[in-house]
């Protein structure tokens, strides 16, 4: 069991880990900004070192300063959230060598998962089901227009690196196909530093369904069923809801299977998501099974990994009921569905028309408690 926690974060996260440290008996250290000195994260948690000024560059991006603080401090593990420094492989590699346990994949794993192109390919190896799509990523737009021929339109162009609705564009035909490859590439370069871009075969009414996975450092891996996330605007995904209305017993132990073996498959270590498409479009007789699609796969600890363990039980609990020797439950592959928890986002698009509306600004009172979890606690206006 660790002794002290640095948790390389702020806000709504950095105060999930902190509960769930003071549950264990474990010291936590926050950091922060300057701009952030009198945050909530820093006055529960046991200590605290301000690594920077407000530009998330010279703080919560800064690995150096990161680094030195858990050294400062004595912290002998790391959790990086979600956001941030998460998802980055050079970051994992670098808290390892260190001497500091990442609460979280290794670098190798993210480098491989977190490449949905690289991940698709894992997939295909693994004999299960994606979107028919080009074997990696694209060399050019007429390499990407032929293949996008021979699929048959409409196609969407994906960033290889991405995520988040980002470098993201569908082509209805072949005329719009070269400026959709290009705002794709463009998209995905400045939003992930990456232009690398893939192709798949569009599915225009799809069920966006998710799988929770949490792997332990002995090997065993399960996951906590799942979790439908296809109300979405833009593709940012606005209302989550567990279990899915449309996942039967038999699409849930397909899919939760397939979610396991992904993830076997690399050794994954921390919490996790894998990603399917569900194709509304698809004979229903066959609907749920052959056409399950794969997506990608999510290493960052992220918000919306609350819903499916609160189907089940609440996250610290969870984990401290679950282990074995400091281990994911070894009785079995699969977490049990006990409650319906719903995750709404609020968009702000919205609330900004809602102000220009009324003439005021709406109040809000975020809840609290177990079961209970508001990301961000609060609204802002510019």
């Amino acid at each position: 069991m660790f002794k002290k926690v640095l948790i390389a974060n702020r806000g709504e996260i950095a105060l999930r880990v902190i509960r769930a440290c003071k549950e264990l008996a474990i010291e936590t250290v926050a950091v922060y900004s300057e701009a952030d000195r009198d945050s909530l994260h820093t006055r529960f948690a046991d200590d605290d070192v301000c690594i920077g000024r407000a530009p998330a560059r010279d703080s919560y991006l800064n690995i150096p300063r990161i680094i030195a603080a858990a050294e400062i401090t004595g912290a002998d593990a790391l959790h990086p959230g979600y956001g941030f420094l998460a998802e980055n492989a050079e970051f994992a590699d670098i808290v390892r060598t260190s001497n500091i346990t990442f609460v979280g994949p290794t670098g190798d794993q993210i480098r491989q998962m977190g490449d949905k192109a690289a991940a698709r390919k894992l997939a295909q190896r693994l004999k299960i089901p994606t979107v028919p799509g080009s074997p990696g990523p694209l060399e050019d737009a007429d390499a990407g227009l032929k293949l996008a021929e021979k699929l048959g339109f409409p196609v969407i162009i994906k960033a290889a690196a991405g995520g988040g609705g980002k470098g993201m564009r569908v082509a209805q035909d072949g005329e719009q196909f070269p400026q959709a490859f290009s705002l794709a590439k463009q998209e995905a370069l400045a939003a992930f530093g990456s232009d690398e871009v893939y192709l798949e075969k569009y599915l225009a009414r799809p069920r966006h369904i998710e799988i929770q996975i949490m792997g332990d450092t002995h090997g065993r891996i399960m996951h906590l069923c799942e979790r439908d996330c296809s109300v979405q605007r833009r593709h940012q995904k606005l209302i989550e809801e567990a279990p899915s209305p449309v996942v039967d017993a038999t699409l849930r132990q397909d899919i939760g299977d397939s979610a396991v073996r992904l993830a076997e498959a690399i050794g994954y270590v921390g919490a996790g998501t894998i990603e399917f498409l569900l194709d509304e479009g698809a004979d229903p007789g066959r609907r749920g099974r052959a056409v399950v699609v794969r997506d990608e796969r999510q290493p960052a600890a992220g918000a919306r990994h609350r819903v499916p363990r609160e189907c089940g039980r609440s996250g610290a609990q969870f984990s401290a009921q679950s282990r074995d020797d400091h281990g994911v439950s070894p009785a079995g592959r699969t977490g049990r569905a006990g409650r319906h928890p719903h995750l709404c986002g609020i968009h702000g698009a919205t609330v900004l028309r809602l102000v220009a509306r009324e003439g005021h600004r709406p109040r809000q009172q975020p809840g609290g408690g177990a079961g209970a979890h508001a990301p961000g606690a609060r609204l802002v206006y510019h």
